[in-house]
């Protein structure tokens, strides 16, 4: 079933019923202030840490889903009838509904009883503050009179302290009210110089503050009071739960429209001049009602909008393309490039599964994230590998988390997850290849953000794989430690006491449990760090980044191979994992993957072994499992990967996260059909009618799907923040159409599906726009190539000046005189 359709040429998702099976959402905001909005406007807003800077409340794991949030009700005071024009949390039977989530922005629009109502909610670039954009049009006979009442519920600020400290916080809570504005100043008094604001363009017919003023006494949202009788209480929060809530009425002739604009902000003062009077205790707000009033002119709210609409418009215009797959052209073109925005923004901070209260941006996380954003935005990626290699430590070791507000690393979790460092270089050498600003690599980075210790990035890199070196175990293969790529292998921990962390919760001495993915991934840092040390002219580096390669390549092959796989790991005890001698848990996805990406066993037919081990034993029709079979009882050397059910998460769930690293691997051996099957069964836009079934949102990736275990296999869950938007934004578009960023130009060597006749697609690379038609002309992956006319040899541009003009490439794929890719 589907609940709604693709609008391709607007960039929208257009939602038609609003009782999906869960909030399927947006994200609005793209670089400090941030909100999550459903489609029926459910969700909260927050100002760069969604825990600490939290403006809105919003309850998790409630009943119903999505209540609250954005609240905008419509009273026809004539009858005393109200609904709530995004549906929720009234309820009411609308006569028409639809939800247009855009990129940055989404429409909400409803009619009832002959009463049009749209809003429009977006951030402006370079504002703190979301706009919501309501349009009321009669459709009536007759003339309405209506009352228009907007709601939010403050959150007091951190998140969890909001959730949690009640015996304070119901004494802490403080708004100012002037004009038309409604100021949240909850500890303001003491030690915050930061604020939030509620505006509305309108004069006001009254207002409330105070939550159980505006709800009334043993209500909820779905009915509010002062809704039901056309009046606000004009009330002033005193502790308790401090909201904001505006009573504006309007007369509406027949076919007439009314425009009405409401602010939602945040605002710091100097801590000198946080209040006026200096000596009160009243706002300056002398900084902010310039900021209020402008956002308060429809013009300037025109104009913002525009400006959001060409910011996308130049991030996506990086890469389009022209497939004869439908689902491959809108991912690319637009929802997996937009979904890897807003992961490499919020990381796996705060979404409709992540609460926002723990986990801040990871280091892993973030790595991962940058691989694919570097050719949007190469300048904040930049950026963001020198704030997550100053959480690095001086053992070359790195905090697993840090939070975005401090860029401090989180003690709570620590270090230890011994795969983490590795993605510092996977991540610089994507940014080297996609830019050639080789200046980054001496820039001058603090360990652990403690002045003075400062190393140049180089160096940090390096001392990411010093660390995987100096932490080798019985079989010269890496440790663990707490986990790698997967958190939930926790082969130290031996957690027996209900409640504890399996990441962080008292570990063995860690000396004997191994991982062959960290093996694996070691193989492939390193050969990029011996290219990276080769182009910087240290060609001893670069050929002992070589050796070490090839020792740990070596380890892997004598000591990682179980005969028709890779191993996953070896335990605490030295006993395998992921090995046919196992009971459950025989083979695993991320080995196979990783090993291939890294050129583990491609010249001995391992390889091909371990693909077809994949296809025999992992592949389902809704993705690739984890691992099988799955455990079917909790194993206390295993950890957290047994304690889900069979076929959910980690315990042999389609973790959609790893299915791109065997697409890659498909690619790598020229298997064009099969990386492009693998690539559609968790395409969200192919499942888009197995929406009753797959649950989540149709236009974005989710984590996890159940795998074949699972009594719902095929569900979907944790959608939105997941490397899986990443790595396969990499895998379509860098191995399958192999548009790929090189050290030494724009390779093109597609890997496409026999029965494609070709495609055309649009790269902006390093300032040069290249018009791309690629054209089957022959079986294979050979192509030739010719550039604005002439013949080159080889699979890529070479970096020299181009001009400014366009460039014209036109690939032939299949001839045998062609290139095999590379």
């Amino acid at each position: 079933m589907r609940y709604g359709f693709f609008d391709d040429e607007k960039r929208e998702y257009v939602i038609t019923r609003p009782d999906t099976p869960l909030p399927w959402i947006n994200y609005l905001g793209s670089e400090a202030y941030f909100g999550l909005i459903s489609n029926t406007a459910g969700g909260y807003s927050f100002y760069r840490d969604a825990r600490l800077r939290r403006i809105t409340r919003y309850r998790y794991n409630s009943v119903p889903w999505d209540d609250g949030g954005r609240c905008i009700y419509l009273r026809d005071n004539a009858t005393g009838e109200f609904w709530s024009s995004s549906w929720q949390p009234a309820q009411r039977e609308l006569e028409g509904y639809r939800c247009r989530h855009g990129l940055g922005y989404t429409i909400i629009g409803s009619s009832f009883r002959g009463i049009e109502a749209e809003t429009k909610y977006f951030v402006p670039l370079g504002e703190n503050l979301e706009i919501w954009d309501l349009t009321l049009a009669n459709h009536r006979g007759e003339a309405c009179d209506l009352s228009v009442f907007s709601a939010v519920e403050f959150c007091l600020w951190d998140a969890w302290d909001d959730a949690t400290n009640f015996q304070r916080n119901f004494n802490t809570g403080e708004v100012e009210v002037e004009d038309s504005v409604i100021y949240h100043k909850t500890e303001y008094r003491e030690r915050r110089n930061h604020f939030a604001f509620f505006a509305c363009s309108e004069s006001l017919a009254g207002f409330d503050t105070q939550r159980e003023a505006f709800l009334g006494a043993n209500r909820g949202w779905d009915n509010p009071v002062a809704v039901e009788r056309g009046s606000s209480a004009n009330s002033v929060a005193h502790g308790w739960a401090p909201i904001g809530s505006h009573h504006i009425r309007v007369s509406l002739i027949p076919g007439e429209t009314r425009r009405i604009l409401f602010l939602l902000g945040y605002h710091e003062n100097p801590e000198d001049a946080k209040f006026d009077p200096r000596a009160s205790q009243t706002i300056n707000k002398r900084a902010v009602k310039p900021i209020i009033a402008k956002h308060l002119d429809p013009r300037e709210v025109d104009a913002a909008f525009g400006a959001l609409r060409a910011y996308w418009d130049g991030l996506l215009g990086v890469l389009q393309v022209t497939t004869p797959d439908a689902h491959t052209n809108r991912m690319v073109n637009i929802w997996n490039a937009y979904q890897c925005m807003v992961t490499f923004n919020l990381a796996r901070s705060a979404s409709f599964f992540e609460s926002g209260v723990g986990r801040g941006m990871g280091f892993r996380d973030a790595n991962q994230d940058l691989l694919a954003v570097a050719s949007l935005v190469p300048a904040r990626a930049r950026s963001r590998i020198l704030d997550v290699a100053a959480t690095q430590m001086k053992s070359g070791g790195a905090y697993h988390q840090y939070q975005p507000l401090t860029k401090r690393g989180n003690k709570a979790i620590g270090d230890n997850f011994n795969d983490d460092p590795l993605w510092l270089v996977l991540s610089v050498a994507a940014y080297l290849r996609e830019t050639g600003d080789w200046s980054i690599l001496d820039e001058p980075v603090p360990y652990d953000n403690e002045s003075g210790s400062e190393g140049l990035l180089y160096e940090h890199l390096h001392r990411s794989l010093q660390y995987a070196l100096d932490r080798l175990g019985p079989h010269n293969l890496p440790l663990i430690g707490r986990a790698d790529w997967n958190d939930c292998l926790n082969l130290n921990t031996f957690s027996s006491e209900p409640g504890d962390s399996f990441q962080t919760a008292a570990t063995g001495d860690g000396k004997i449990a191994e991982s062959v993915f960290i093996g694996g991934m070691f193989v492939l840092a390193a050969k990029e760090m011996s290219a990276i040390a080769r182009l910087r002219g240290s060609e001893d580096a670069a050929l002992g980044y070589e050796e070490a390669a090839g020792r740990m390549e070596k380890a892997v092959l004598e000591h990682g191979w179980d005969g028709e796989w890779f191993l996953r790991a070896y335990d605490a005890f030295g006993g395998k994992v992921g090995s046919r001698e196992c009971d459950e848990g025989q083979v695993f996805i991320e080995p196979q993957g990783m090993c291939l990406l890294a050129g583990i066993g491609l010249e001995n037919g391992y390889a091909e072994k371990a693909l077809a081990s994949v296809r025999d034993r992992l592949v389902t029709p809704h993705g690739i499992v984890l691992h099988q079979p799955a455990y079917s009882r909790y194993y206390l050397h295993l950890g957290e990967i047994s304690s889900y059910p069979p076929g959910y998460k980690e315990n042999a769930g389609v973790f959609c996260h790893t299915n791109p690293w065997i697409m890659i691997a498909e690619a790598i051996l020229g298997h064009g059909n099969q990386a492009h099957d693998y690539y559609t069964r968790i395409n969200p836009s192919a499942r888009e009618g197995l929406s009753d079934l797959h649950r989540c949102e149709p236009y974005v990736y989710a984590q996890m799907i159940a795998g074949r275990d699972a009594p719902t296999h095929g569900e979907a869950k944790n959608s939105w923040l997941t490397g899986t938007a990443a790595w396969n934004y990499v895998a379509i578009t860098q191995w399958i159409l192999g548009i790929r960023p090189t050290f030494y130009g724009l390779s093109i060597a597609p890997v496409m599906p026999d029965d494609w006749p070709g495609f055309e697609a649009v790269r902006v690379f390093r300032g040069v726009r290249y018009h791309i038609s690629v054209r089957r002309v022959g079986r294979g992956n050979a192509s030739s190539m010719r550039v604005n006319g002439k013949e080159i040899q080889g699979n890529t541009l070479p970096l020299q000046e181009w001009g400014d003009g366009d460039v014209e490439v036109e690939v032939s794929l299949g001839t045998s005189q062609g290139c095999a890719p590379q």
